[in-house]
């Protein structure tokens, strides 16, 4: 019956769904079949893809060269506006890529939410696209429409041998998206220690505050970062920002119980006024050696961190350690951070051995000799039995206190 005839428009329709399919599957057999019968190569489905889409996101590089031949329009979109330079480098299929570079295209070109092929690269961990688009004299430092550079993308991901890419290019390292967040803010909060590593060595500034006024420390102090803080605060940081809060950074440490992360704050914290105070002088005893401000471990200062042990535990009466803080420098915000961790009544104990081991940080990085500053320093809060016997333990072993100079 008539009714049941197909019309020519049905025939054309399935014609180009097939030329579409076969372009996905690589057979090109069909796709010349289909085009000696006439089927239009640029034909469009729902999503506004041609042929030539559908080839380069698969990663066909035989049907795309077929397509070339017939279709030279490799800048035509779908509804999200990619074209298929776009599919191909979200895919990563750098043979791909490069037969449509070739054709002249723009390298630049966006798609409706800013990216150009070098973000989508980026975001795949793509490394050979990524080379191959800087390469090409791509824009390194082209933006989103919220404002990120591709950086962003491989920070977020942490694919370290693409931010390499990316900052041998000069790629602006401190470029900040529409929340005011950087690449080191992105690499923080997903704990990538590489990237951070390589975004440190190229100098990028540690203080940028995000919307939040969360500097990356801030972020590294809030989830007990270590590895990360200790980069950080090695490259030197200010102590005394704070985020929307009025929070910093040691605060935010210590409000998660992060007692180590504190620990090691304040050393920096310390060491920053000994290094300002020792501007211009020729002391430089501590240059040379590994800088740290983890927990020691070292030989070095075994005995003596087993004397300190016993003065906090077993020596010092309630609130002594404060004194001795005081008497050494230690600042109101170091001795409250100490004490946010409450395990008891007898907190005051193991309060006052995290502090005579920053205390010994701090000796120990200036050169100092910390027996005698323990003495003195008991001395000065009216210990002076106590501070003969602590010397007395100190010296007791054989090796000369110099070596606890060592770092």
């Amino acid at each position: 019956m008539e009714d049941d005839l197909v019309s020519e428009d049905d025939i054309l329709l399935w014609s180009e769904k097939d030329f579409h399919d076969a372009a996905k599957r690589n057979d090109t057999g069909k796709m010349l079949e289909l085009i000696q019968r006439g089927v239009n190569v640029k034909a469009k489905n729902k999503l506004e893809r041609k042929a030539l889409h559908w080839a380069a996101g698969a990663g066909n590089e035989q049907a795309l060269r077929l397509l070339l031949d017939h279709d030279r329009d490799v800048d035509e979109r779908d509804t999200e506006e990619n074209t298929a330079m776009h599919l191909a480098a979200k895919e990563g299929h750098t043979e791909i890529l490069q037969k449509i570079v070739e054709t002249g295209v723009d390298v630049d070109e966006r798609n409706v939410d800013g990216l150009t092929a070098l973000h989508m690269a980026a975001d795949g961990g793509h490394y050979e696209c990524v080379k191959l688009l800087l390469d090409s004299g791509c824009n390194v430092n082209a933006q989103t429409n919220r404002n990120m550079n591709a950086l962003h993308y491989v920070a977020q991901h942490g694919f370290a041998r693409e931010a390499s890419l990316l900052l041998e290019a000069g790629i602006s390292v401190d470029a900040v998206d529409d929340q005011h967040i950087t690449a080191l803010h992105l690499a923080v909060f997903s704990n990538h220690s590489e990237v951070v590593r390589l975004l440190i060595d190229t100098e990028c500034d540690l203080d940028v505050p995000d919307r939040r006024q969360q500097t990356a420390l801030h972020i590294a102090a809030e989830h007990g970062w270590q590895d990360l803080a200790e980069m950080m605060l090695i490259s030197g940081v200010n102590l005394n920002l704070t985020d929307k809060q009025g929070k910093s950074c040691l605060e935010v440490a210590a409000r998660g119980n992060h007692v180590i992360l504190v620990d090691m704050i304040i050393k920096a914290d310390r060491f920053y006024k000994w290094e300002k105070d020792q501007m211009g002088s020729k002391q430089d005893c501590w240059l040379g050696r590994p800088l740290s401000f983890k927990q020691d471990h070292q030989p070095e200062t075994q005995h003596l961190r087993s004397v300190l042990w016993s003065l906090a535990t077993k020596q010092l009466c309630r609130g002594e350690w404060k004194i001795l803080a005081q008497h050494w420098g230690f600042s109101d915000a170091h001795v409250r951070a100490i004490e946010q961790q409450w395990t008891g009544m007898k907190s005051f104990k193991e309060h006052g051995h995290r502090m005579l081991l920053i205390w010994l940080h701090g000796v120990v990085t200036a050169g100092e000799n910390p027996i005698k500053g323990l003495y003195e320093g008991l001395v000065e809060i009216s210990r002076t039995d106590l501070a003969e016997c602590i010397r007395q333990k100190a010296n007791a072993e054989t090796s000369p206190p110099k070596m606890c100079s060592a770092m």
